[in-house]
């Protein structure tokens, strides 16, 4: 189905509620709780591993989180990747340090532009994780303020929390059983901001996460890349319930994922609605029917019976045709049960609603019906597996089923690349929250936060640099955005040369030599500060200025001088100029003869192509004009 099918749908008649988180790594010299630094590394250069087994704790209150509890469905080892740069602290070897001040002081510049009300002492706590990503089996996470807000063309928009916490392990490899994680990513400092449920359309989500990128991007402090920053999207809407979709990575892709989870939850309800008219029932019985397979036609099923597996099955009464109701593209509602019975480390499921298929016959499925009893609208939904997985993964499946009659459940879902998204964990709770005591708090004095130096907003750097040096509006934005900015406005200051020039090559210049392979990472401010120096005291012309860049991008170690004299790019004297530009056009005189005055444009190209940004551009043409006028008065 195509995104265009659903953009019908009326949000506010269905009570669309939307909230999103965004997590940012900040740039910082090391990471959240040690001295470790916060530059990634290739998994080929760890020279130390580990591994560890990790169940979940109680909170203080003595609960269980949910959603740590479903973790040990599967018994999982978490093998970790170490480097030189990596210490105890991040092996859970030794107490964390003091939390990095250099962090906690992004952050509160962060929690000030948002207008957030900032707490009075910063404490740390700890948030049970025990998925792999976080080698101690919980994640330090730390409060700094609340009660923000946000202006966008849609409305104000307030920011409920924001935390400044340590960030996870990588995965590199899941092998199902063994995860194994690069440790190189744990602990860099990350900011967590929550909007407030104030989000009402697709569209204001992707415009309220745009703009607190900018606001982020905008301090020059947070690291830049892919996976740096990723976006949670929570969405429910009328009779549905709160879910978090996690690890939205491409800022067009929000829209997508709330219309896809809108449309999911509105077609649960639609599917609630009907199995209760039919008065469904699951019945909680897992039965074995390994013996109706043991000559089977089905690879997936004979792989495992050979590995020591068995098959089993469940009974869902008046189920029918229900497991294969689409919810969302590619993905229906008895996806939504194969994605519970994966927590338990199977494959999936199959389900008669899609059966005969994978080489299961029909007179098996009928064999399979007539052995659990089941009527023409029951549904029958079977695992393969090891007899521990293949149980609990039923279990899960019957709990899924159930919820569907009743509710639609409370879970975190995993975004995919195509704006749908797959379960993840139930949603969790309070109980995986408790205070982290071996990291002292830091007391926030409003000295500290009057003295923070807050940055120029990038729209408000734009909207500035139009009006100030009359960029056009798109050529301002993207100058604004670009870490050069103060050089673009250091040469301007320094040389009085044309603004639009200057961010063409700042911005522009190096995107196309970076086309034809030339090191533009070579170039530094220097160079581009003497080159605007030699355009502003008219020893070369402004057309040379991208054959200089280039060459000092290949040879870096020569001046801007030396570089122009060495491609011969030196501005010409005025006799020899006007001795070139004539021989020029004598040699091309029929031309002009043929065109007149409208031969100035093939003539132009063919001086300045000799001349090869020695001389202004404005220059050749007038001489050129008088050339041809010379010619066609005689």
């Amino acid at each position: 189905m195509a995104t265009d099918q659903y953009e019908e749908l009326d949000y506010s008649t269905l009570g669309l509620i939307c909230g999103i988180e965004i997590h940012q790594q900040l740039d910082t010299a090391s990471k959240l709780f040690c001295g470790c630094p916060t530059k990634l590394r290739d998994a080929t250069d760890s020279n130390f591993e580990f591994f560890r087994f990790l169940r979940p704790a109680r909170s203080e209150l003595g609960e269980i989180d949910k959603a740590a509890l479903e973790e040990i469905l599967v018994s999982r080892k978490f093998l970790y990747k170490s480097y030189d740069t990596t210490c105890l602290v991040e092996a859970d070897e030794e107490p964390p340090g003091q939390i990095n001040s250099e962090a906690l002081e992004i952050s509160l510049i962060i929690a000030k532009l948002l207008n957030m009300r900032i707490v009075d002492e910063v404490h740390t706590m700890r948030k049970t994780v025990i998925d792999g990503s976080n080698t101690s089996g919980f994640q330090r996470t730390a409060y700094i303020g609340s009660d923000g807000n946000i202006e966008t063309p849609f409305g104000k928009v307030g920011i409920g929390i924001l935390c400044l916490e340590e960030e996870a392990a990588k995965i590199i490899d899941d092998g199902g059983d063994e995860i194994v994680f690069s440790l190189d990513r744990l602990g860099i400092p990350l900011v967590e901001i929550g909007t407030k449920p104030d989000i009402i359309s697709p569209s204001q989500a992707r415009e309220v996460a745009q703009y607190i990128g900018m606001i982020l991007r905008s301090t020059g402090r947070v690291k830049r890349g892919l996976g740096t920053i990723r976006q949670d999207v929570n969405v429910s809407i009328k009779g549905g319930a709160r879910v978090e979709i996690k690890g939205v990575q491409d800022l067009n892709l929000i829209e997508k994922i709330v219309e896809f989870e809108v449309l999911r939850q509105a077609k649960l309800l639609e599917i609630k609605a009907e199995l209760n008219r039919k008065k469904t029932n699951v019945v909680y019985e897992i039965v074995n029917v390994t013996s109706i397979f043991n000559s089977t036609t089905s690879k997936v099923i004979s792989k495992s019976l050979k590995s020591g597996g068995v098959v089993l099955a469940c009974l869902l009464r008046r189920f029918d045709g229900a497991l294969g109701s689409e919810i969302q593209p590619g993905r229906r509602l008895g996806t939504e049960l194969s994605d519970r019975a994966k927590r338990a480390g199977v494959g999936g499921i199959f389900h008669t609603d899609e059966l005969p298929a994978y080489g299961i016959t029909e007179e098996e499925v009928k064999t399979l019906r007539g052995f659990l009893m089941a009527e023409d609208d029951d549904c029958i939904v079977m695992v393969a597996a090891p007899m521990n997985r293949a149980k609990n993964a039923l279990q899960a499946v019957l709990v899924r089923a159930e919820e569907a009659t009743k509710c639609i459940p409370e879970e975190t879902r995993r975004a995919l690349v195509d704006g749908t998204s797959e379960y993840m964990r139930p949603l969790p709770g309070s109980a995986r929250m408790y205070p982290e005591t071996d990291v002292p708090s830091v007391r926030i004095t409003m000295g500290w936060l009057n003295g923070l130096k807050l940055p120029e907003l990038f729209d408000e750097r734009a909207e500035r640099f139009t009006r100030q040096y009359g960029l056009r509006s798109e050529q301002a934005k993207v100058m604004a955005r670009s870490p050069n900015y103060q050089l673009f406005e250091d040469i301007i200051i320094q040389y009085n040369v044309a603004p639009s020039m200057v961010a063409r090559a700042l911005v522009t210049t190096p995107i196309e030599l970076a086309k034809e392979d030339i090191p533009v990472s070579n170039l530094t401010d220097r160079h581009y500060l003497d080159s605007f120096a030699l355009i502003a005291e008219g020893r070369i012309a402004k057309e040379g200025l991208i054959e200089l860049l280039r060459e000092l991008a290949e040879h870096p170690e020569l001046r801007a001088d030396e570089g122009a004299s060495k491609i011969g790019i030196v501005d010409m004297n005025g006799s020899d100029l006007q001795a070139l530009v004539h021989e020029i056009v004598i040699g091309k005189i029929d031309l002009v003869k043929e065109r007149g005055n409208r031969a100035i444009d093939p003539l132009m190209g063919l001086v300045m192509k000799e001349l090869r940004g020695k001389v202004d551009g404005s220059l050749v043409s007038a001489i050129l004009k008088k050339e041809i006028e010379n010619i066609l008065n005689q």
